[in-house]
C-alpha cells in the first residue's frame, strides 16, 4: 500500500481524489495538506492545477470489504451503440463527424471559449472528437461529469440532425485516454492488493464507463 502522495488535479477535490485512488484507501483513512490552490479561469475553472500531499493516518489500513460494482450508476455519456452493428460510408462516417464537430462549435461559442477540434477514429471504429485549447477544464469538470454531459448533448443533436445512432466520443486534451490507462492502473493495483492481503478492497463509486474499463482491466 502507498503510504504518501504528492499529487496535481484541477482542483483541491480533485488532487484528493486521485490520491485515494493511487493509494486505494477512502478518506477517512488520510490527512492531507494543500501545497498549491488552483489558479482561478473561466467561471471559476481552474487554469494553474492545484496541488496536494496526501498521507496515511498512524494505524490506517485499507478500508471497505469488496470492490464497489453497483453504487453510483449514473450515465457516462458514451454512446453503447457498436460501430460493428452499423455499416456506413465513409463519406457517411465524415458527415457524422463534421455535425458532431459543428455541434461542439456551436456549444464553445455559446459558452465563450475557444477551441479547435481534431476528429480521428478510435480503436473500436468509434468517431472521437477531441477538443483542445487554452483552460479546458472548465469542460472536463469533477470525474469527467461535465465532460459526460457534453458528449451526451453533442451525440443527441447530431444523431437527431442526421437521423443516424453511430459511437460518437467528446473529448478534451486526451482527458478520456489518460483517465483510462489510470483505470487500468488503479485496476491492477487493487487486484494486487487483493492478492497480497488476502481480502477484496473497495474503489471508490464510479459511473457505469469507468466500471466497464476496471472489469475490462481484470480480465
Amino acid at each position: 500500500m502507498i503510504d504518501e502522495v504528492t499529487i496535481e488535479g484541477p482542483s483541491v477535490e480533485d488532487a484528493i481524489d486521485s490520491a485515494l485512488e493511487e493509494m486505494g484507501v477512502q478518506q477517512d483513512a488520510v490527512e492531507y495538506e494543500v501545497l498549491a490552490e488552483p489558479g482561478r479561469g473561466l467561471f471559476g475553472s481552474s487554469g494553474r492545477p492545484a496541488r496536494v500531499r496526501v498521507w496515511l493516518k498512524p494505524g490506517a489500513v485499507d478500508s471497505g470489504d469488496d470492490i464497489d460494482d453497483d453504487a453510483d450508476d449514473d450515465e457516462s455519456g458514451v454512446d453503447d451503440a457498436s460501430s460493428e452493428d452499423v455499416e456506413l460510408t465513409d463519406d457517411e462516417l465524415d458527415a457524422i463527424a463534421d455535425a458532431g464537430a459543428d455541434a461542439i462549435k456551436e456549444i464553445l461559442r455559446a459558452l465563450g471559449i475557444e477551441g479547435s477540434i481534431d476528429e480521428y477514429e478510435g480503436d473500436e471504429g468509434e468517431i472521437i472528437l477531441d477538443i483542445t485549447g487554452d483552460d479546458m477544464a472548465v469542460l472536463i469538470g469533477r470525474h469527467g461529469r461535465t465532460l459526460d454531459a457534453l458528449q451526451v448533448i453533442v451525440s443527441t443533436i447530431t444523431n437527431r440532425r442526421l437521423d443516424t445512432r453511430y459511437p460518437l466520443v467528446v473529448d478534451v486534451s486526451g482527458y478520456r485516454h489518460r483517465r483510462r490507462v489510470k483505470l487500468e492502473e488503479i485496476a491492477r493495483g487493487a487486484a494486487d492488493r487483493a492478492v497480497r492481503q488476502r481480502r477484496a478492497v473497495q474503489l471508490r463509486p464510479m459511473s457505469s464507463f469507468e466500471r466497464r474499463v476496471i472489469h475490462m482491466a481484470l480480465r
